[in-house]
């Protein structure tokens, strides 16, 4: 008889005596025959000190199906489809989207991607995963902050207590039935995956990075939800999604939702803002340098990815290489800081005086020149984690009205609602585009709106155009 078991990080293939004396390919041939994906053969090694074979957990259900089809006897020596001790009762009824969402992820085996706009509630597609499996759940959020929000949405969605949801990250260690933890921790202690039926990852756009698909790979369950706005990523690594989580089973756009007011009617209002002809003359100069370069290197960019190898890793070693480097990086901060973009925030103000309204950089010094001249609270990667959550219930209750901020709130952080958007400043990402709409789509009686203020002639506006 074979036994399936863990050992340490991976899933261990323990053959009985008489087949173990076999070499390597044989004892494969055996176990499996011809029923075994080649990748997943590959990656089965014999554990020299010890009489078994070993692979990734993340190949536990192909292998399973694999021996079966062979015909192998085998036992499993852990549990896999661990129940919750205690019940659950759904406390919010879901909207149907929701329940499509769900219906289309169970249809799938209950492995994939649900892609729904920032504000569509995708924490209680979460909870009805939960509901419906009834099983030892583990969801990874990518934030600190995010523990605490996810602890107190699934206890309240699903009607239990808060203790019975545990922690881990941010000093906290507490495994329960049902446990939240952050993408690092879970990197760093993969042997408590071990002991989840069900995965759930938020933000899942964070997974197929080198450190963290770890996760995913040290898991055995087959039985895995991920969550996103945005799934999409530069490098096209969503693409390892399929493996690590599953097919898209479901997707949404905000615009699918605002005709049924799940979320608000909302208005994308782009404005042209002019450069001063010093501006411009400065502006063309960096131009000519950092393309003269290009040019006379030979170098093609047709990613962040290019731009990085090709331009500012080679800037260490090569004079020229820096100059086009520090050429680009005026070029771009002559763009998306244009000092006209003040005149346009002071006019959008007071158009929006009675309004909660966000301001978004990309830029950390516009942020704090921002707060300078208008006198708002500012939240940037520099302001203490008291600070921040002092001034997000601030902007909650209404004491604030405004507020400016970085790339630090574009995700996993839970950003009160608010009526307006103004982007000052931007990259050309379409997920940290959508991350800030969703700061306004909450329902809400009347018009919501996202404003993006757009320097005319330059690479902004290039930026502005891809992306749309």
């Amino acid at each position: 008889m074979t036994t399936i078991d863990h050992r340490g990080r991976d899933l261990a293939i323990i053959p009985n005596d008489a087949m173990l004396r076999l070499p390597t390919p044989e004892l494969l041939q055996s176990l499996f025959g011809s029923r075994l994906p080649a990748g997943i053969r590959a990656s089965i090694g014999r554990d020299k000190r010890h009489a078994f074979l070993r692979t990734q957990p993340i190949h536990f259900q192909a292998i399973k199906q694999a021996l079966q089809a062979q015909g192998t006897p085998f036992s499993i020596a852990f549990e896999e489809r661990p129940s919750l001790p205690f019940a659950t009762n759904l406390q919010v009824e879901p909207r149907p989207y929701q329940h499509e969402a769900l219906s289309n992820w169970l249809a799938g085996g209950s492995a994939g991607v649900v892609i729904l706009p920032t504000g569509a509630g995708k924490t209680l597609v979460a909870a009805m995963s939960i509901h419906e499996t009834k099983l030892w759940t583990l969801a990874v959020v990518p934030t600190l902050d995010l523990l605490q929000q996810w602890r107190t949405a699934l206890s309240a969605a699903l009607g239990v207590s808060a203790d019975d949801i545990g922690i881990f990250g941010g000093g906290e260690k507490e495994v329960k039935p049902i446990t939240i933890i952050t993408y690092d921790s879970a990197a760093l202690n993969p042997r408590e995956l071990k002991r989840f039926g069900l995965l759930i990852f938020d933000e899942c756009h964070h997974l197929p990075a080198p450190t963290y698909r770890l996760i995913a790979e040290s898991a055995f369950t087959p039985l895995r939800l991920g969550l996103s706005a945005t799934p999409e990523r530069s490098d096209m690594a969503h693409l390892d999604l399929q493996q690590l989580i599953g097919p898209e089973v479901y997707r949404r756009a905000p615009a699918d939702l605002t005709e049924g007011r799940y979320l608000a009617h909302y208005q994308e209002v782009p404005i042209d803002i002019a450069l001063s002809e010093e501006e411009e003359a400065r502006y063309a100069e960096q131009r000519r340098i950092y393309r003269a370069f290009l040019q006379k290197r030979h170098i093609i960019i047709r990613s962040p990815e290019d731009f990085q190898q090709k331009v500012i890793f080679m800037s260490a070693r090569d004079p020229e290489a820096r100059k086009a480097m520090l050429a680009w990086r005026e070029a771009r901060s002559i763009a998306m800081n244009a000092p006209a973009k003040y005149a346009e925030i002071e006019r959008l103000l007071r158009l929006h005086a009675q309004d909660q309204v966000i301001l978004f950089s990309e830029y950390n010094p516009v942020v704090d020149e921002i707060s300078r001249r208008f006198c708002l609270p500012a939240i940037t990667y520099k302001t203490p984690a008291g600070e921040r959550r002092a001034i997000l219930e601030r902007f909650r209750a209404g004491a604030y009205s405004k507020l400016v901020s970085g790339r630090v709130l574009n995700e996993g952080v839970d950003v009160p609602d608010c009526r307006v958007a103004i982007i000052v400043s931007g990259n050309s990402t379409r997920r940290e585009y959508i991350q800030r709409l969703g700061r306004v789509l909450r329902p809400k009686a009347g018009q919501a709106w996202l404003y993006e203020l757009v320097t005319s002639d330059t690479t902004e506006e290039d930026i502005a155009k891809r992306r749309r």
